[in-house]
């Protein structure tokens, strides 16, 4: 592969896919009672126990570090998250500049799995011969295309947020109201509440059905997205495989930094039709 492929760890990317499609990632920072460490460095458990946490972009430098590292030659794509919810992209756009080689960024206009999808899209097209240029424009094209639909687990870090007043997330929490959410376009968009996580399985999949082509045969490119909840996400994808097996899927777990900000128990779908 003449151009190298580099993404955040926002992406969610497994490391078995990671390896595969020979991603490098680099990683958000996470601040834990004070202690900045690499996302994926401690225990998901120990940062939800903290009294402080969050989240941070990666420095330019650290992109940089990945850009320098990752060149095959003829220069490197990078895709972010979206350039609306994180400076990630930004970073990046910085590291590009000082780069001594040619270097593409991607706004990949959304997260987790669909950043994934973005990221493996471009790796695929680099595999085939692509130039740098031909690489950025097929993640483009896929960036476009792809949907996340997702639901959280609860109600904790709305509340903690103070999005949510406590006595009403409290008693959401108490009915199993389960918020529901897509990306698109680098926005988070607000969908109708779930009342459980099998209303929300069933919803996520309604959504995604919305979406069947018209014509038989249209390859699907699906995630299943996560964060502490594996079997939530492997239910998902069992269900959209018994009626259009994907061309390619994989679970993704939401990266600690992501949790930091949406909790456990997320359940969601990436997917994008080519």
């Amino acid at each position: 592969m003449a151009v190298g492929i580099v993404t955040d760890s926002t992406a969610a990317l497994p490391a078995v896919v990671r390896d595969a499609w020979g991603i490098a990632v680099v990683p958000l920072a996470i601040t834990v009672d004070g202690r900045t460490v690499d996302d994926g460095e401690l225990e998901t458990a120990k940062i939800l126990a903290a009294h402080t946490r969050s989240s941070a972009g990666p420095s330019p430098g650290v992109f940089a570090e990945a850009i320098r590292g990752h060149d095959q030659g003829d220069g490197v794509v990078v895709v972010t998250v979206a350039s609306t919810l994180s400076i990630t992209h930004q970073s990046a756009v910085l590291a590009a500049k000082a780069a001594t080689c040619p270097v593409a960024v991607v706004d990949s206009r959304t997260a987790a799995g669909g950043q994934a999808l973005v990221a493996v899209a471009a790796a695929r097209a680099a595999l085939t011969g692509a130039n740098l240029d031909e690489v950025a424009a097929r993640a483009e094209q896929v960036a476009g295309k792809v949907k996340l639909v997702g639901a959280l687990g609860n109600l904790d870090q709305l509340i903690r947020s103070g999005r949510v007043p406590s006595l009403a997330g409290r008693a959401g929490n108490l009915m199993g109201l389960r918020p529901m959410f897509d990306i698109q376009g680098g926005v988070i968009g607000r969908l109708r509440p779930a009342l459980s996580d099998e209303a929300a399985h069933q919803r996520i999949l309604g959504l995604w059905r919305r979406t069947l082509p018209s014509g038989r045969g249209t390859p699907l490119h699906l995630v299943g997205l996560h964060a502490e909840a594996p079997d939530r996400a492997a239910g998902l994808l069992e269900a959209v495989a018994a009626e259009v097996p994907p061309t390619d899927a994989f679970i993704g777990q939401f990266g600690q930094a992501m949790v930091i900000n949406s909790g456990t128990g997320v359940q969601g779908l990436a997917w994008y039709w080519d």
